[in-house]
């Protein structure tokens, strides 16, 4: 089995990859934000058993030096570290470009410098923008809408020309909208549950985008098969989609969840706070996941009522995490 580095492993996805990579025998070293609470994010959600497997390494991916001692005998590196609010970008596009374009480049120059077996750089379909054309294919045009979106764009370029340049042995993978248990209020399907179970209203921003979801644990054995799978080496220097190929309204949706829930619950659309600016909002994301069934021999497996269900009981057990007077993604 190999040794591998994750980056965001505390996050939503992260944590989710780190206990599939444990439970298959893999070696992990954690690569984590660190704060002076010494908290592990979604990694203390982890089993005992998986997380006591896990070496957890906190710094700073603006930092190369901590980037090179993390990465340095392992490998695969999974780097999914990255700030990804699209709203936080908006305020904080400095910080945003120099985690997730810089620290990109410090995880491919430490590959490189160590000769690292193997890389997967995790993008987002954000990059695509409003669809042109469903599904989406890799070929489809890149169209930034936040700054977030630009800052993805960028990383994933710099991955695809460390390969040309470099040799450098690495695929970007672009997951669609993930969603399951451990995942913040911050996204949209949080929200929507958490306000289905404790409010009588859910109020959303717009509720006529589109968007391809997908189930975290099928995220995570993506990203798994994109290092791993028998034909994960003519992914080298090419970017991948993760979705299902499904593509279900904002609206629909929430209604789908309140029935799940059980509750009469009314939908408020057009919060003034939660819409984006209009130019940015992207209106529809629906995966072509062709390639990424060719290549990884990766297709989602959990159908959506059964994930919300999953997602649903586990927000249920955990509403004291969750700011139940309020509500931002």
């Amino acid at each position: 089995m190999s040794r591998t580095l994750v980056t965001g492993a505390g996050g939503f996805i992260g944590s989710h990859l780190v206990q599939q990579l444990v439970e298959a025998g893999h070696r992990v070293r954690a690569f984590t934000r660190y704060t002076s609470s010494a908290g592990l994010g979604a990694l203390d959600d982890l089993p005992g058993p998986v997380l006591e497997e896990v070496e957890v390494y906190p710094g700073d991916l603006r930092d190369p030096d901590a980037v090179l001692r993390a990465a340095s005998g392992v490998d695969v590196v999974f780097h999914l570290g990255a700030i990804v609010s699209i709203p936080y970008s908006y305020e904080h596009p400095d910080e945003t470009l120099s985690v997730n374009v810089n620290g990109t480049m410090n995880v491919l120059r430490a590959m490189r410098q160590l000769g690292t077996e193997r890389g997967v750089v995790v993008s987002t379909s954000e990059v695509y923008g409003t669809a042109q054309f469903v599904p989406i294919d890799e070929t489809h045009p890149l169209q930034p809408q936040s700054p977030y979106a630009a800052s993805k764009i960028a990383a994933e370029s710099l991955a695809v020309s460390f390969h040309r340049s470099f040799a450098t042995p690495v695929t970007v993978v672009r997951p669609f909208n993930t969603y399951g248990p451990r995942q913040s209020a911050r996204a949209v399907i949080p929200t929507i549950v958490m306000q289905a179970l404790t409010r009588d209203t859910i109020t959303l921003g717009a509720v006529h985008t589109w968007r391809d979801l997908t189930f975290a644990a099928d995220t995570a054995r993506g990203l798994m098969r994109a290092a791993f799978a028998a034909r994960s080496h003519e992914a080298l220097g090419r970017a991948v989609n993760l979705g299902s190929g499904q593509a279900f309204m904002i609206g629909d949706l929430a209604r789908r969840v309140a029935a799940l829930v059980g509750r009469d619950v009314a939908l408020v659309a057009n919060e003034t706070r939660r819409m984006r600016p209009e130019a940015s909002e992207v209106l529809r994301l629906q995966a072509d996941n062709a390639l990424a069934r060719e290549l990884f021999a990766w297709e989602p497996s959990t159908d959506i009522d059964t994930g919300l269900r999953a997602t649903v009981d586990w927000i249920a057990g955990h509403l004291d995490r969750f700011d139940t007077g309020s509500y931002v993604v």
